[in-house]
């Protein structure tokens, strides 16, 4: 299976915090994403360039779903790298996830959610998506001049080719290095 950077998802207690938390990093107004139905949450975007994207995701307020993805469930923290998604093809379930189908739009695709809520790892190892023949988030966000540059993961094995993809071993935190305008920031 080959897998590649599709977006990185920073979780926050609500969206207008969140969305407040990066606008003071990184120095742009993210975008309108939309609800996840049936999945309790709803998100924000902004364009890492083409092919990759950032998601601000937190629980939907309006939705009477528990958040199961990405730790949302019982959150209450700062804004944080909550994990990453890399394009699979082809997409297969690994152990201990399911595939789901969603649409919004002019997007659909097809992602592996884990079971227990979280990736192992809290995030590291990615969940897994195909977009099909459809556009790419990416496609359809406002380049803001903003790049990935670094993703350091807490593991000691995983495939990967991205070169902005750093293992770092366990015990480390996770991180998303970001290329702004003002110069290189961690988050």
């Amino acid at each position: 299976m080959s897998l590649r950077f599709d977006h990185v998802a920073i979780a926050a207690r609500s969206l207008p915090e969140g969305a407040d938390w990066l606008q003071a990093r990184l120095g742009v107004t993210l975008q309108p994403g939309g609800r996840h139905p049936g999945l309790g949450t709803h998100n924000m975007l902004l364009s890492l360039g083409p092919d990759a994207y950032l998601e601000l995701i937190a629980p939907d307020p309006d939705s009477d779903d528990r958040p199961g993805w990405f730790g949302l469930d019982g959150f209450d923290a700062p804004p944080c790298v909550a994990g990453w998604v890399a394009r699979a093809d082809p997409l297969t379930a690994p152990p201990g996830t399911r595939i789901v189908t969603a649409r919004r739009g002019d997007l659909s695709w097809r992602i592996t959610l884990p079971e227990a809520g979280q990736m192992p790892r809290g995030g590291a190892h990615p969940m897994l998506i195909d977009w099909g023949t459809g556009p790419h988030p990416s496609d359809l966000l406002p380049d803001v001049g903003l790049r990935l540059s670094r993703l350091t993961l807490p593991l000691d094995r995983l495939e990967l080719s991205d070169r902005r993809l750093m293992l770092t071993g366990a015990g480390t935190p996770m991180t998303l290095t970001v290329t702004t305008a003002g110069g290189e920031v961690v988050l």
